[in-house]
């Protein structure tokens, strides 16, 4: 789309655009001619299976900030829909059958996208397959996702800590020796 501006009190006015086909114009981009499409993927959540992950926080991620780049990287948009998909339990109990929350009573899962037909197919693959790594339970103890997670949990709450050796306390900053910080008394 080409648009036309005019001058008007010494700013720029858009006026109405021009579609570049209408004009016969050559070498100028022109409306995409495949249609716009709806995929929709339903990605199981395995709580079944794993009721102890956090999966929904895992994908969402702080203020949910993981949920944004997974969508900007795949040009996708992830619902989280199904039963937990709440915050609050009994919210989602008042909500279970009320028109636009039927999905509350179904397990809980994720996915959809819309896009040209011919690329819709490629960026739902590419989604399922980031959503399908963010599901597989990991033990918490080696989970860097989730420390990222945390770590930018902290920078944003403005509470990070970096930890260096030569940042960590020495035997005299210690908060219970006598040139520092002392115990609170005990009543002895």
């Amino acid at each position: 789309m080409v648009c036309n501006a005019k001058r008007e009190n010494g700013h720029m006015q858009r006026v109405a655009p021009i579609q570049a086909a209408s004009m016969g114009w050559p070498d100028l981009p022109r409306a995409p001619t495949t249609p716009i499409v709806k995929g929709v993927v339903k990605l199981d959540v395995p709580v079944d299976k794993y009721p102890n992950c956090n999966f929904v926080g895992r994908i969402l991620g702080p203020r949910g900030n993981s949920l944004k780049r997974v969508e900007a990287m795949t040009e996708c948009r992830v619902y989280i829909r199904g039963k937990g998909s709440v915050k609050d339990s009994v919210k989602e109990e008042k909500l279970k059958d009320k028109p636009g929350y039927e999905h509350l009573n179904e397990p809980l899962h994720v996915l959809e996208a819309e896009f040209p037909e011919d690329m819709v197919n490629s960026r739902l693959e590419y989604a399922v397959a980031i959503l399908e790594n963010l599901l597989k339970p990991v033990d918490e103890s080696l989970d860097g996702y989730k420390k990222q997670q945390l770590r930018e949990l902290a920078l944003l709450n403005g509470t990070l800590r970096e930890e260096s050796p030569r940042m960590s306390p020495s035997p005299s900053m210690s908060p219970f020796n006598s040139t520092g910080m002392k115990r609170a008394k005990t009543g002895r």
